[in-house]
C-alpha cells in the first residue's frame, strides 16, 4: 500500500472487476436485495436500497447461475457510503472473510 495519503476512492491496490450482479445483503437477520457493481480480492462496491452506516457488518451472497461454479459468501464491513438519488446508497465493503 502506498504511504502517500490519497482519497479512499483513489486507492487501487487490487484489480477491480466490474460485475453488475444481483446479490443478497444480510444485516441483523434481514435479507436485502442489492447489486454488486464491482469486485476485487479485498472488497466490493454495492448499490443498496437501504441505509447502512460505516462500520456495519454485512453478510454478502452472490449466487452463481453456472452449475460448475459455486456462489460467493463473504462477511464484510461498510467502509464508505455515497448517497444516491431515490434513497439508494453506494457502499464500499471490505471483505473480512470468505465462506
Amino acid at each position: 500500500m502506498s504511504s502517500v495519503p490519497t482519497d479512499y476512492s483513489e486507492k487501487r491496490d487490487f484489480i477491480r472487476m466490474r460485475v453488475d450482479a444481483d446479490i443478497s445483503l444480510i444485516h441483523q437477520d434481514q435479507v436485502i436485495a442489492a447489486v454488486c457493481l464491482d469486485l476485487s480480492s479485498s472488497g466490493m462496491q454495492v448499490q443498496a436500497p437501504q441505509r447502512f452506516t460505516v462500520g456495519d457488518k454485512l453478510e454478502v451472497r452472490i449466487d452463481s447461475d453456472h452449475p460448475a461454479l459455486e456462489g460467493l459468501e463473504a462477511r464484510t464491513e461498510v467502509v464508505w457510503i455515497a448517497t444516491q438519488p431515490e434513497g439508494l446508497q453506494k457502499l464500499g465493503l471490505r471483505i473480512l472473510s470468505m465462506k
